[in-house]
């Protein structure tokens, strides 16, 4: 080989290692705490993976694959038995045994004051048993098929580490001492996570010694970030700046359809629920949404191939589902309800609202890809049927607590889920804590014949017969129009020229699974 290319070999060499040494990602949503017991959203998840693991984890394509548990089986009818991956060291350089299992179930299913807890992936579980330091067995009171689905949300923390600690204490990196990829060097709220690799984590060592995770909700600052050289991938890529992105030879954009499904909830439990009046500001006699023509009608209303065309630019589908097209429990027959104004306006006519009515729709503007884009397009959809609405917007941080708490009669929420029969679960299944049932179900819809078909679905160990399970009790109460279907999202991540990203159905940024090319 010549001199100089050699030289240039070793350069180029040399100043891909020390590239590689730090990854520098924007996120897309504030990440509200560490503790990864305390909050069940997605951005304080997605950090949370780095630093903790779970029993039982996905790959890109959700499909559940072996994580600090290497198997699982029923070993009868309410009996699980999960086989614990030996030799894993936390943190501290303390062992991983099935004493840390037990503690952080139970920890996820009793900390106090959460404003979204993780309790309804434990309520199941009835008894627990330690057979040895690497063998666990769980009971539940009924045939349960979906266990392994829901200790992929549990992660697991140190028995040693976090016996007393608060949600602070996880803040503050003390308490923090998990087994992932990634140490908790530092969590600054509103603004970064700070990681330093782990070197003996069990799934191998990860390219970069480094890594920051930059909190950006604003679309234009990470887009600007990711230009100037500020950092070296984001997600979330703004569709108006997709194009630019992907004709740019400086980066590398990946894309994949998500499991992510934006909805609106609609009040259906309170006689005069917030935000909800006639055009003059007077209280309504009843609450229109209990009645399913206006749902209907509100669902009619919305041109769903205007929003995905326009504001989405084409990155995104249509919904008729509550998941999108590759997840467990897809129905192929339900279809994207049919943009019919005159229809809708009929059937408000037809439930006693011949001028219509007012209401105020909530939305974050700062966690789902145009969120306050489409919250305004609706808005004018419903307008012209003769529904006045106002959009009011604020960031995530706010947005959920303040939806959890009955706040809204009508707001925008995105899903994604492993399969069609945990989406019914969470989103429309009648609200019952005891039973980990409606967790996010705002508008407190109820059917107990959809309730019951998720429950014989649940305790089915056969893949095929739960599907169809699923997919009945999809159909049944779909057909009420419990919510309202927007689209499903699709998933994006730039990066710079070198760097390689494999993109997730969950949405999920994860530093370790970048690699230099």
């Amino acid at each position: 080989m010549p001199l100089r290319r050699f030289l240039f070999a070793v350069i180029a060499a040399f100043a891909l290692t020390a590239h590689a040494a730090e990854l520098r990602i924007g996120l897309a949503a504030d990440v509200t705490s560490l503790d990864p017991h305390y909050l069940n959203v997605a951005p304080n998840n997605n950090a949370a993976w780095h630093v903790f693991d779970a029993l039982v984890h996905v790959d890109a394509n959700v499909r559940l694959v072996p994580g600090l548990a290497i198997s699982w089986r029923a070993i009868d009818s309410t009996t699980w038995e999960f086989k614990l991956r030996k030799g894993v060291k936390f943190h501290d350089g303390s062992d991983f045994t099935a004493e840390d299992v037990i503690f952080s179930l139970e920890r996820a299913a009793t900390l106090a004051a959460s404003p979204g807890p993780f309790a309804s992936f434990v309520k199941p579980i009835t008894a627990k048993q330690i057979v040895d330091p690497w063998t666990i067995r769980l009971k539940t009171a009924a045939p349960y098929a979906m266990l392994p689905h829901d200790l992929n949300s549990i992660f697991i923390v140190s028995k040693k580490a976090a016996t007393g600690a608060r949600t602070e204490d996880f803040n503050s990196a003390r308490a923090a001492v998990g087994t992932g990829p990634y140490k908790l060097l530092r969590f600054a709220r509103g603004d970064r996570v700070e990681l330093a690799r782990n070197d003996a984590y069990w799934g191998g060592k990860s390219a970069w010694d480094k890594v920051t995770l930059r909190i950006l909700p604003a679309d234009t600052a990470r887009v600007a970030a990711l230009l100037a050289g500020d950092l070296d991938a984001i997600e979330n890529i703004p569709t108006a700046d997709l194009t630019r992105l992907k004709t740019n030879a400086n980066f590398r954009l990946e894309q994949k359809v998500s499991w992510r499904t934006m909805l609106l909830h609609m009040d259906q439990y309170r006689d005069h629920p917030p935000r909800l009046s006639d055009k003059t500001g007077k209280p309504l006699a009843k609450n229109p949404f209990k009645d399913a023509r206006v749902r209907l009608a509100v669902s009619k209303a919305i041109n769903r191939r205007a929003i995905v065309e326009r504001v989405m630019e084409g990155d995104a589908i249509a919904a008729g589902n509550l998941v999108s097209p590759p997840v467990f429990g897809y129905v192929d027959a339900l279809k994207p309800e049919i943009y019919e104004p005159e229809a809708a306006k009929k059937l408000l006519a037809e439930a006693g609202y011949p001028d219509g009515f007012a209401l105020t729709l909530y939305a974050p503007n700062d966690r789902y890809v145009n969120d306050e884009q489409v919250a305004q397009t609706v808005a004018q959809m419903l307008a012209r049927v003769g529904i006045q609405t106002k959009v009011e917007t604020m960031p995530a941080s706010v947005y959920f607590g303040r939806a959890r708490a009955g706040e809204f009669s009508f707001a925008l929420l995105g899903w994604g889920s492993f399969s069609g029969d945990l989406a019914l679960r969470a989103l429309v299944a009648t609200p019952n804590a005891d039973k980990g049932y409606g967790a996010w179900n705002w508008g407190r819809y109820s059917n107990p014949k959809v309730d019951a078909l998720l429950e014989q679905g649940f305790a089915t160990l056969d893949e095929k017969k739960r599907e169809a399970l699923a997919r009945e009790a999809a159909m049944l109460a779909l057909k009420d129009v419990p919510v309202i279907l927007l689209h499903h999202q699709l998933a994006s991540w730039a990066m710079k020229k070198g760097i390689a990203y494999r993109p997730r159905t969950d949405e999920y940024t994860f530093a370790h699974q970048f690699r230099p090319q």
